[in-house]
């Protein structure tokens, strides 16, 4: 597998194996790009690059994790490895090291050019309009913001939409109690402006790692260190202060006022659970002082929505990687494997268990809404036994049919985080939720215990010995 340093190599990689189009038909930014898109990925379709944006000379690219394959590809891995595989090989990475730093360097591509003052102009890039209730040109969807604790040299990534309020502008949806949340917080209290930065491109798992639910602390930079093999190389704004990806595509920099009364309506949006956010609302905004970008820069928007979507996959991988990671964190016995299943995004996980006592898949469900992952916006955890692999979907109904009991499987708990996002509370109602157990597990403490239907181990292995012979394939 070739090194993979920023978006550019990654597309180049992707183009070598059959994964890529250039579209050259001129297609509008305008809702065009974004249906175009989702009609190829509901086909299981390549990564598009459409080089001929209507008023633009800027391509744009789309679809990049909208499969596996691809998420597999950036992970060195080969691209037929499912999200459980890619997610082990996550767990047993990140387990090994506590992270690589990121490495300072003086200057990079993002260099290359530069807004200023009254240069700035976020509408010089071809932001699209993705679908029709939308309420306008959304900047970021492929985006890494970049924030700092001003009490630490912790440094958060994260991916939070930004919709263009106008040239200089950027609204942004924080959902409160993550990272970036906590920090504005620290920020007004100290009546302080909040540096960041907008990243678009660089290395493209730094994008799905800013979609990850990480501990307080843990830098999304020093775990994509780990993923990599190598610090991924930064540049310090003179801006802002932030440490920036020296080989990313656009950089928008600026400053929140972390005030509500500062703060500027954004939305609606189609968001992930493929359901339009809330109308519009008071929230903080970007004002971008400078943007930097490479020459020739590559725009990056993924499409939202309901499956398929790149935004589903992610969740799935991150979710899975950082839940199981937690839970082993825990030191609980028994985990075998751990899987959210692509179609349930962030709201759905399976965790298989070997048994070892009484109460042991209660405890490993509720120990799953206690960590970091687990206790927000998780509707459910499904707990099956160690025969079955969590990212065996099939099984996994098979436990629920035959091995769930409604009346004594089932624990509801209630007054939990919940999505503000989530279509199934009411609007204006999305702060507390609630989350559910399904124990589809053989109770540990039970004497006489069902008689599974097995293959005889001798028989099967004759067989495969005379598979060829059989004329099988």
């Amino acid at each position: 597998m070739k090194k993979i340093n920023d978006l550019r190599d990654f597309l180049k990689v992707c183009e070598e194996e059959g994964e890529f189009q250039r579209v050259t038909a001129e297609v509008d930014w305008d809702l065009e790009l974004s249906h175009i898109a989702k009609l190829s990925e509901e086909k299981g379709g390549p990564v598009l690059l459409f080089e001929n944006i209507k008023g633009y000379h800027t391509p744009v690219v789309t679809s990049i994790f909208s499969n596996p394959r691809n998420m597999a590809r950036a992970l060195g891995m080969p691209p037929e490895s499912t999200i459980f595989e890619m997610s082990k090989r996550w767990v047993e990475v990140t387990e090994k090291t506590a992270g690589i730093p990121p490495k300072p360097v003086k200057t990079g591509p993002i260099m290359e050019n530069q807004q200023t003052g009254d240069q700035v102009d976020i509408l010089s890039f071809p932001c699209p309009r993705y679908l029709p209730d939308d309420v306008g040109r959304f900047y970021g969807t492929a985006v890494s913001h970049i924030s700092k604790d001003p009490e630490s040299d912790f440094v958060n990534c994260g991916t939070y939409r930004m919709e263009v309020l106008d040239k200089k502008s950027l609204g942004i949806f924080f959902v409160r109690g993550k990272d970036v949340e906590r920090i504005a917080q620290k920020y007004a209290a100290r009546k302080e402006l909040m540096p960041c930065a907008a990243v678009i491109g660089g290395d493209p798992r730094l994008f799905f790692l800013s979609g990850s639910t990480l501990p307080w602390g843990t830098s999304e930079y020093d775990v994509l260190g780990a993923l990599r093999g190598e610090p991924i190389e930064v540049i310090e704004s003179d801006l802002t202060g932030l440490p920036i990806p020296a080989h990313a595509e656009i950089v928008a920099e600026g400053f929140i006022n972390p005030d509500p009364k500062s703060y500027r309506d954004e939305g609606p949006f189609g968001e992930y659970p493929g359901y339009y956010s809330p109308g519009r609302q008071p929230r903080p905004w970007i004002d971008v002082k400078r943007i930097l970008y490479r020459n020739q820069p590559i725009f990056w928007a993924e499409l939202i929505g309901r499956p398929p979507s790149a935004n589903v996959n992610i969740h799935a991988l991150d979710k899975t990687a950082t839940l199981w990671t937690q839970l082993n964190q825990m030191k609980i016995p028994g985990i075998c494997s751990v899987c959210f299943p692509p179609a349930s995004g962030r709201f759905w996980a399976v965790i298989s268990l070997k048994q070892m006592y009484p109460g042991h898949a209660t405890q490993v469900g509720l120990a799953a809404f206690g960590t970091v992952t687990g206790h927000y916006a998780v509707k459910g955890v499904i707990i099956v036994d160690d025969d079955i692999r969590a990212d065996d979907w099939d099984r996994v109904m098979w436990a629920l049919s035959v091995r769930y009991n409604p009346a004594t499987g089932t624990h509801i708990i209630t007054g939990t985080r919940a999505s503000p996002v989530d279509p199934a509370l009411p609007i204006g109602q999305r702060v507390i939720g609630s989350q559910i157990i399904l124990d589809a597990t053989i109770p540990y403490h039970w004497e006489k215990k069902p008689k599974l239907c097995e293959l005889d181990k001798t028989v099967v292995e004759k067989i495969k010995k005379r598979w060829g012979e059989l004329g099988l394939k």
